[in-house]
């Protein structure tokens, strides 16, 4: 008997650690009355919509399956069990996983990625949030690879509580993107 309250007390306190692990790291997206997409790290609130959530890891996230496979200058993204597509990539040599996000205007970098790939703030802006306005900046990021693609010169953004890299439009807008049965395609245009 004391040898199952013992097992069950250790699990109890394991699951609730790990919890709070998940919770530090969580990032919604989520609609804004206007109908705008953001990122925050609180939970949606009720009168907007919840899009999905994700939860970020220490280390960048690795795909769940055979992504991110070149084709004759198409690339070749599965999606993952989640419903996100993640992508391996650079930035400055450094090596990251994105989220491939056409809901989101720009790049954006979570502080401590940035800083280790020695990319810094040009500007600091305000972005509004389903919770109000929260403080970031703009940087430029002198290479950007992914896939056979390298960008140079990229418009991103630092968000200090940005768990995971994003992909956004301010480098996929230069490509022809097709999603089709659990599959995207990124292509030159």
């Amino acid at each position: 008997m004391r040898i199952n309250n013992i097992i069950l007390l250790s699990a109890a306190v394991l699951a609730i650690a790990s919890m709070a692990v998940l919770a530090e790291g969580t990032v919604y997206k989520c609609k804004n009355s206007q109908g705008d997409l953001i990122y925050q790290e609180s939970p949606c609130k009720q009168n907007v919509q919840a899009i999905s959530s994700w939860a970020a890891s220490t280390e960048p996230r690795q795909p769940d399956n055979e992504s991110g496979k070149s084709v004759n200058g198409v690339l070749i993204i599965k999606q993952s069990g989640n419903g996100h597509y993640f992508l391996n990539g650079t930035i400055n040599g450094k090596a990251l996983t994105f989220v491939v996000d056409t809901g989101a205007s720009s790049v954006a970098l979570p502080r401590e990625v940035a800083m280790s790939a020695q990319i810094y703030c040009r500007d600091k802006i305000l972005v509004q949030t389903a919770n109000g306005s929260a403080s970031a900046c703009t940087a430029i990021i002198p290479q950007l690879r992914f896939g056979p693609f390298l960008i140079k010169n990229a418009p991103a953004t630092i968000s200090p509580n940005l768990g995971q890299p994003l992909l956004g439009m301010s480098v996929l807008q230069q490509f022809r993107i097709e999603q089709d049965q659990g599959e995207m395609r990124i292509s030159v245009r």
